[in-house]
């Protein structure tokens, strides 16, 4: 299956966005795809440009049994399966307060079950051959909460511990974890893909200063969706490939500077967090 170099992969959310560039970019670069999304009609398309190496297929990621649908899929009409790519997800800008608990739960479903669903049903496939490649896009908001995304940010946090959690368990059966962490890319992911809303006038200084920041930013982002593609398409073909990858120059200055900030914090606070230990020797303190 891979004497050429070519794999077959999934690719959960394919129709727009990053997830749209990173099947545009397997498709170029000779691999075959299942290319997944909620309408697979958005995809006749790549169907009719790419032929035989794709096939598009109904995908809602919160739903078990078209999870599993989709990777037999990829086994029957490719005979295999060599990389997933969870990329379906959304994020709505609101503040906390004025979020419902169903919107909470909503973009939980769908950005961290969705991903754990899509993961245990390519798992043992992964497992049973003994390789294999789940690469989890979640977003520099998995690794520093972004003001008025706390839901989103709550579950690509969710997927960063999952995924590394994850990864220290198939690691040793051959299975590769990657989490591929976006930045702002010129997508609709500010665009039609988000509810922008600014909230109660307590939150015009913070939630409501990033609404105006995302409606004009739109179209303005620094990276590039064919790079990302690319920098994707690189870390498959790699033996070790990083478990977290930064993808944009935001996204790695956001991560280094929120990095040095825990440390110092942690350090600041370092007697007060050891203090709290039993005496080394077991007896009381003189």
């Amino acid at each position: 299956m891979q004497g050429n170099g070519s794999k077959v992969w999934l690719i959960t959310g394919s129709s727009r966005g990053l997830g749209r560039a990173f099947t545009e970019a397997a498709l170029g670069a000779g691999h075959r795809v299942v290319a997944t999304a909620r309408n697979p009609q958005q995809l006749s398309d790549l169907v009719s440009k790419y032929g035989d190496s794709v096939r598009a297929v109904a995908l809602d990621v919160t739903n078990e049994a078209q999870a599993r649908d989709a990777v037999d899929a990829a086994i029957e009409a490719f005979g295999g399966l060599d990389v997933l790519v969870n990329n379906a997800g959304y994020g709505d800008v609101c503040p906390v307060e004025d979020t419902s608990l169903a919107d909470f739960r909503a973009q939980i479903e769908t950005n961290l079950f969705g991903v754990i669903i899509m993961t245990k049903a390519v798992l043992p496939y992964f497992r049973e051959r003994g390789a294999g490649h789940i690469i989890q896009v979640t977003s520099i908001g998995g690794r520093i909460g972004p003001i008025g995304r706390a839901p989103y940010a709550a579950a690509k946090f969710g997927v960063e511990g999952f995924s590394e959690s994850l990864s220290k368990e198939v690691g040793p059966l051959g299975v590769k974890v990657t989490i591929v962490e976006p930045g702002g890319f010129r997508t609709d992911f500010a665009g039609s893909s988000t509810e922008l809303r600014e909230g109660r006038p307590e939150y015009d200084a913070t939630v409501g200063a990033t609404v105006r920041f995302q409606r004009n930013y739109d179209g303005k982002q620094p990276g590039d969706p064919a790079k990302a593609a690319a920098a994707l398409l690189h870390i498959a073909s790699l033996w070790d490939p990083p478990l977290r990858l930064l993808l944009g120059s935001d996204s790695y200055n956001a991560a280094e500077q929120s990095a040095l900030q825990k440390l110092e914090s942690d350090r600041k606070w370092k007697n007060l967090s050891v203090s709290t230990d039993y005496p080394a020797d077991g007896l009381s303190a003189q």
